[in-house]
């Protein structure tokens, strides 16, 4: 066999479902569905405008954390972890983690999450997986309110798919007798539109005083002279000061020579900018809370205890547990289907890594005193019995 022939060798794979053909030429005028609302078009601009949200965003999807898939069987263990670390994911990426960072991702901006488990063309075996864009894809109420259906785009009309059991779907925290969930941001777009006013505010005053512009005035004497040839003066004072100034941008310093009565002063030197400290920061505190990102972990040093410090980790620590149990039940389909098409029955568990958002020293204190009051504990109760006795 060549060299060549060894990365040439793949099994085909079969036709992505939620993946829009892109054979029309005009795909573009066609891309409004109800998963991608006009809603989900400003939560993406508002990650984009805001840095802090944007970053908050991504702080919760890596401190999801990373997990371990353990199968009901330790013989196929080895077959599970192959197949985690190294299924393909979208064109570029491999590794089940990267989907569901992926998956996470497009769940908390716009509350809904579109997958698909791709398989190859012979059917006998995970191929890939894809991450759908929710302009390609419709969901809609099925026969019943706790059925959904699932389509993707045919031309201009939208068709369910063949096979639905290949298509994950997740909304998130959907409102009662809903099957779309709702976007973390859906209460921010009012508190963004004030933040993003502030800072063009500031933006706009600041290149208007910072740049300073001059006024120059040149005030006639009593002379008949001077009254003459007014306009002739101010002409050349004019040309003068441009003169001057255009210099400076070349590192050449002029100094400015003018006879009689000439005033100079800058235009907006007398106004002063607005202070934005306090209303930015009330415009940051109701995003931080809508996100429940610690200020501190996205560098905003604010005053705060030690105590408050460690009482807001464990309030993210339990909002990272609760995106995890939304999420564990897509690893565990993913999973179980590439045991069954192996011909395997093992159901699989999701194990995930330890959320540690605590100081170590503080931890090992906790633990240390614990084991303290259970050994005075298990003092006290033996000391009880041997009294009985």
């Amino acid at each position: 066999m060549k060299f060549k022939d060894l990365f040439s060798f793949k099994k085909p794979v079969a036709t992505v479902q939620t993946a829009q053909a892109a054979e029309h030429p005009f795909r573009a005028f066609m891309s409004y569905t109800p998963l991608m609302t006009p809603d989900c078009r400003l939560y993406a601009a508002m990650r984009e405008s805001v840095p802090l949200i944007d970053a908050a965003l991504d702080k919760i999807v890596r401190l999801t954390g990373g997990f371990n898939v353990v199968a009901e069987t330790p013989a196929r263990q080895h077959l599970l972890d192959a197949f985690v670390r190294g299924v393909k994911v979208g064109p570029c990426s491999t590794g089940l983690y990267q989907f569901m960072c992926v998956y996470l991702n497009s769940l908390l901006t716009y509350g809904n999450a579109v997958g698909e488990i791709v398989l190859t063309s012979d059917g006998s075996e995970i191929a890939a997986l894809y991450n759908a864009d929710l302009s390609d894809v419709q969901i809609r109420r099925g026969n019943t309110a706790l059925d959904v259906e699932i389509c993707t785009r045919d031309g201009i009309e939208f068709i369910p798919v063949k096979y639905p059991e290949l298509v994950l779907f997740t909304p998130l925290t959907p409102p009662p007798g809903e099957f779309l969930g709702v976007s973390l941001l859906r209460s921010l777009p009012f508190v963004t539109s004030i933040l993003l006013k502030i800072f063009h505010s500031t933006g706009v005053n600041f290149q208007r005083i910072a740049n300073l512009r001059y006024a120059v005035t040149y005030k006639p004497g009593n002379t008949g002279l001077d009254k003459a040839y007014a306009k002739d003066i101010a002409e050349a004072i004019s040309t003068e000061w441009a003169s001057a100034m255009q210099s400076t941008s070349s590192g050449i310093i002029k100094d400015f020579v003018a006879v009689g009565d000439v005033e100079i002063k800058v235009i907006g030197a007398d106004n002063q900018m607005i202070e934005t400290e306090v209303p930015v920061r009330q415009m940051l505190e109701q995003i931080i809370a809508k996100l429940g990102i610690p200020p501190f972990m996205l560098g905003l040093h604010w005053s705060s205890t030690e105590r408050m410090s460690s009482q807001q980790a464990d309030i993210l620590t339990s909002e990272l547990e609760s995106y995890r149990r939304t999420l564990e039940s897509i690893i565990v389909k993913i999973c179980e289907t590439h045991l069954r098409l192996k011909g395997f029955g093992d159901s699989v568990s999701v194990v995930w890594d330890d959320i540690n958002l605590q100081d170590e020293v503080e931890t090992a204190n906790a633990r240390y005193i614990e084991a303290q009051a259970a050994l005075l504990e298990s003092r006290a109760k033996n000391g009880e019995r041997g009294e009985k006795q």
